[in-house]
């Protein structure tokens, strides 16, 4: 079947706010309870998130502001610009490298759980094998329209987890949250640290704001983008310590499915409401991965213009398989998410910083 191509390529404010939620919502939302839980006492976790979430929203703004220097041109193109075209290279590699890792990762993790809560007897391979063909047809069409997938199904993504919110609220006991303000400053850094990658999107604007068509918003929509997830999480990770106090939230894997669990419809409209929502919580995974297989498609096309994107398709789809299937267990797919969080501090934040700062210093613009 011959992917649907749309006549335009291009994007609104309002596909980059989407885009940014969309993306960070992953496999970070299932388990940032727990990480807050065991790093910092009762419900003091909420500050480690605000800290995260206000560094988030200045990188995102570093991000956006770098790219907007250089209107329509790659990641790749104002790189080489500010600095000379091998460093440029090279770290265009180590961004394609990282998403491709990325995709893998998130496959893997998609892979693992959905064996663990819906397909008992199918092999963890063939989950992995189904779910990244899905991905690569997604992305094998247009770009624009990868991005658009996120205007589709980040509102049912959001109603589905508002919903297992709301119907938790009779088992919320308000008590669990007290008292306040008894965690070290340790405490805070250690559930800052850990919560940093689960709610970190702005890497990808680097790439996707050549693709605006009006960007005088652009700031403000990526902005308010990456504070949909810390909103999100934060009501995620309330819930969870109201209803399973915070000793019991640090010991669950993921908190998060078991508060679909507990949450009851009315009317028994639906028999297990966390079947539901992990079925929601895969289409964020979708989103997710597959703008990390775009935008390093989009990385490596930057540097062999003459290469076709099809044929890189082929060349990274066993690659990203054989990455996945690569961890032995649950313990070795979280050590590679690890990596991938050091990973992203110094190619989401430090990279960009220091880009915009050298632009900025000498006086380099797309249209010079």
């Amino acid at each position: 079947m011959k992917p649907f191509e749309y006549g335009d390529e291009e994007i609104g404010e309002l596909e980059i706010l989407f885009m940014v939620a969309s993306y960070t919502i992953a496999v970070g939302v299932l388990s940032i309870p727990r990480t807050l839980a065991g790093t910092t006492n009762f419900f003091d976790g909420w500050i480690s998130l605000v800290i995260t979430g206000i560094l988030i929203v200045f990188i995102t703004w570093v991000s956006v502001k770098l790219a907007l220097r250089f209107p329509n041109q790659t990641f790749f193109t104002y790189t080489s610009a500010i600095c000379s075209k091998p460093v440029a290279a090279l770290i265009t590699i180590c961004f394609a490298i990282y998403y491709m890792v990325s995709a893998a990762y998130q496959t893997r993790f998609v892979a693992i759980t959905a064996k663990q809560y819906l397909l008992a007897r199918t092999p963890v391979e063939i989950i992995a094998l189904l779910f990244l063909l899905v991905i690569v047809y997604a992305v094998s069409g247009s770009r624009v329209g990868v991005i658009r997938l996120n205007l589709l199904f980040l509102p049912i993504i959001l109603f589905i987890a508002l919903l297992v919110l709301v119907m938790n609220i009779p088992n919320f006991e308000p008590k669990n949250l007290s008292p306040l303000f008894t965690t070290s400053w340790e405490g805070y850094w250690k559930g800052s640290k850990e919560s940093f990658f689960s709610l970190f999107g702005s890497d990808i604007l680097l790439f996707y704001v050549a693709f605006v068509n009006r960007p005088k918003g652009v700031t403000k929509y990526a902005m308010i983008g990456a504070g949909i997830p810390l909103v999100l999480y934060l009501l995620i990770y309330m819930m969870a310590i109201g209803v399973f106090t915070a000793e019991t939230t640090a010991t669950l894997v993921y908190p998060t499915i078991e508060l679909a669990k507990e949450a009851e419809v009315p009317g028994g409209f639906f028999g297990r409401i966390e079947s539901l929502f992990f079925m929601i919580w895969i289409m964020t995974i979708f989103n997710t991965a597959s703008l990390c297989l775009d935008v390093s498609l989009m990385a490596f096309s930057s540097l062999f213009q003459k290469v076709k994107k099809r044929t890189f398709i082929f060349l990274l789809t066993p690659c990203i398989y054989l990455i996945a299937m690569f961890p032995i267990n649950l313990i070795e797919v979280t050590v590679l998410g690890r990596y991938l969080s050091y990973s992203v501090f110094g190619l989401g934040v430090l990279i960009p910083t220091v880009l915009l700062i050298l632009a900025k210093v000498r006086g380099i613009k797309g249209n010079e």
